[in-house]
């Protein structure tokens, strides 16, 4: 995620599958590939796929974001929660953990076939309630 003097704020919009970003400032779509934001499928899915299908991973839900600096096979890793931190539903993928500072958020976006896909933003971004 690259750095912005001006702070990002999104609406997120429900869609038939899952939600869709859009600039709150502009009303212009944001892309996945936009370098202000992160979206990435949860690593580690298979291992906790019953956790998959629970209503707190429905796309637009919020998610906790857990560091697990003592974790024996990766200490960059990033666990992700449902909001209230009840249920572990997987990682962000071991690429990408290490570029996190710590204190982003999360919202799921989309389930895709065995996976869900996550926004990652700033700490400071604003993220308007699902449409």
């Amino acid at each position: 995620m690259q750095p912005s003097s001006e702070r990002l704020r999104l609406w997120l919009e429900r869609g038939e599958r899952g939600v869709r970003l859009r600039d709150a400032a502009s009303g212009e779509t944001v892309r996945w590939e936009d370098p202000r934001i992160r979206v990435v499928p949860v690593a580690g899915v298979s291992y906790r796929i019953e956790a998959l299908d629970d209503p707190s991973f429905d796309p637009g839900r919020r998610l906790a974001l857990v560091p697990e600096p003592q974790n024996e096979h990766d200490p960059n890793a990033v666990a992700i929660w449902n909001e209230e931190r009840t249920l572990q539903l997987g990682y962000v993928p071991a690429a990408i953990a290490p570029e996190l500072h710590g204190d982003e958020r999360a919202v799921s976006l989309w389930r895709v076939e065995g996976g869900l896909r996550v926004l990652i933003v700033a700490a400071d971004a604003w993220l308007g309630t699902p449409r």
